[in-house]
């Protein structure tokens, strides 16, 4: 393992309040639909997780059939998971370099997780660990969203992704390191403001083609969303898909 990871440690408390049924990435049709294009991409086999969290979709992948590991950065995060189910084994470790045992028909990565690792050295060693844990012919899959540079006016370095009531969130730029913060604002009950930053690295989907290619894989699909719209320029996320080969 890396001696230090470039990554944010998500603690006990992030971890208890992680889980939100009025969260839209848990909303149950997205679940259900992200599940069975997993599903398929698993293709009878194994599925690892990296950055499986609390469970969000591996719980929702294990109802279909699918055997899922996963890899967890944060003890506390992973002992979510461990409370709602022992029948998904999560290996603590981040996901550049912890391997687990055996191999794998899947290895996915979902909701712009990929960003957590936040220098490119740490991003690519996460493609080298996702081939070195898939089967000949297996395949690794990404979700994340676009960079919402288009939305900087010119001189300013933040962008509003949320303002309401009860939470205030803003993204800010390094446009020469890509490297990128989300600023959390939360209210508590007693009307005050918890602040809650989050590291991240945006990353371009050709910058993931060549990583996945340094890690020996070759491109196979890209869409805009888990319904496989059409990526386009004006799409705001995209789902990629990289095969290990078969020879």
């Amino acid at each position: 393992m890396m001696s230090e990871v470039p990554s944010d440690l998500w603690t006990t408390a992030q971890a208890e309040g992680y889980d939100s049924p009025d969260s839209p990435m848990f909303a149950p049709e997205l679940l259900n639909t992200t599940a069975t294009v997993l599903a398929e991409y698993a293709a009878g086999g194994r599925a690892l997780e990296f950055a499986i969290g609390t469970g969000r979709v591996a719980i929702p992948l294990r109802a279909q059939g699918v055997a899922v590991t996963g890899i967890e950065y944060s003890e506390p995060m992973a002992a979510q998971l461990r409370r709602k189910t022992a029948d998904i084994p999560v290996v603590v470790g981040d996901m550049a370099t912890t391997r687990v045992d055996g191999e794998f028909t899947l290895v996915y990565l979902v909701f712009n997780t990929i960003g957590n690792l936040y220098t490119q050295d740490a991003q690519v060693e996460c493609f080298r660990n996702a081939a070195r844990h898939l089967a000949p012919g297996g395949r690794f899959v990404i979700e994340v969203g676009m960079p919402a540079l288009r939305r900087l006016p010119p001189g300013q370095s933040a962008v509003p992704f949320d303002v309401s009531d009860e939470h205030i969130g803003f993204d800010t730029y390094d446009l020469v390191t890509q490297r990128a913060m989300s600023h959390h604002y939360t209210r508590a009950e007693d009307g005050n403001y918890r602040y809650t930053p989050h590291n991240y690295r945006f990353v371009w989907p050709s910058e993931l083609d060549l990583m996945a290619r340094l890690a020996g894989m070759g491109f196979e699909a890209r869409f805009a969303d888990w319904e496989r719209s059409p990526f386009t320029g004006e799409s705001t996320s995209h789902i990629s898909v990289w095969r290990k080969p078969i020879d």
